[in-house]
């Protein structure tokens, strides 16, 4: 009876013994920090970005307190930012800022949230918020960060970022312009001049308020702007342009169509 229930048993035994054999032969031993970063390095390398970014975050799961986690978080946030994933790369590197404030990196990781909102900038027609938001990283840099490399590319930046707002100003006010809402033009083209004062589009601004005021028949302002033209800018064509409507001469069109006539500046944001 003994040997009955053994046998029963010895099946089951064996079984179990070669699963457990099974198992030891796919246990690996656990890779270094070192390895997964190079590993994430490779895929990072061929251009398999996604894949890299796991690598990377795979290095911090592993080996949170390793040199190379450190680095891998910067790695991972790069490499959401090659894949165009700018929301996961701001919130890597937002991460990076604050779990590491005095860290080496740090600099580059508010630069890099930056260049994500900078790169997301789209034409005067869309909505300008990730504008705005591009303009307040890129201030945040220069203020936390006032000597590095970083701060002086994002007062680069910023002047494009403030030139680009005012293309939206400008565009809005021309509009207003063509359907002879002179008004809502004049608060348009009042508010670049005020507000955006180094850009490139005050001159036109100025002779745009020029052309508004001389509608309205309001000559003293229409003078008023066009002498803060001539004294600023006497070589620019938009101050020849309100000379010659003060001394009653035809400009024409008045506004020339944006979309046909007149130069897109953001092109020179793009690369």
């Amino acid at each position: 009876m003994n040997a009955r229930k053994y046998l029963l048993v010895l099946p089951v035994a064996l079984a179990l013994s070669a699963c457990g054999s099974k198992d030891d032969e796919k246990i690996k031993p656990p890779e270094s920090a070192e390895q997964l970063y190079n590993e994430a390095i490779s895929d990072y390398n061929v251009k398999k970005y996604k894949n890299a970014v796991k690598s990377f975050e795979e290095v911090e799961r592993q080996h949170p307190s390793s040199e190379w986690a450190t680095n891998a978080q910067i790695m991972s946030g790069y490499s959401s930012y090659q894949s165009e994933d700018y929301d996961t790369a701001i919130a890597t590197f937002e991460r990076f800022g604050k779990l590491y404030p005095s860290n080496e990196a740090t600099p580059y990781a508010y630069y890099m949230i930056a260049l994500c909102y900078y790169e997301q900038i789209n034409d005067v027609g869309r909505d300008q918020k990730v504008t705005e938001q591009a303009m307040q990283a890129l201030r945040e840099i220069i203020r936390r960060f006032p000597d590095s490399e970083y701060a002086r590319d994002a007062r680069v930046k910023l002047d494009l970022t403030q030139d680009h707002l005012a293309g939206k100003e400008m565009e809005i006010g021309r509009y207003y312009l063509r359907h002879e809402d002179y008004l809502a033009a004049i608060n348009r083209f009042r508010y670049v001049v005020e507000n955006y004062q180094t850009t490139s589009h005050v001159p036109e601004a100025l002779h745009r308020l020029v052309e508004a005021y001389l509608k309205l028949g309001v000559k003293d302002e229409a003078n008023r702007y066009a002498a803060v033209l001539g004294e600023n800018f006497p070589g620019s064509i938009w101050y020849r342009d309100s000379y010659k409507l003060m001394m009653g001469k035809n400009v024409t069109p008045a506004v020339k169509p944006a979309s046909e006539n007149e130069p897109r500046f953001w092109d020179h944001l793009l690369p």
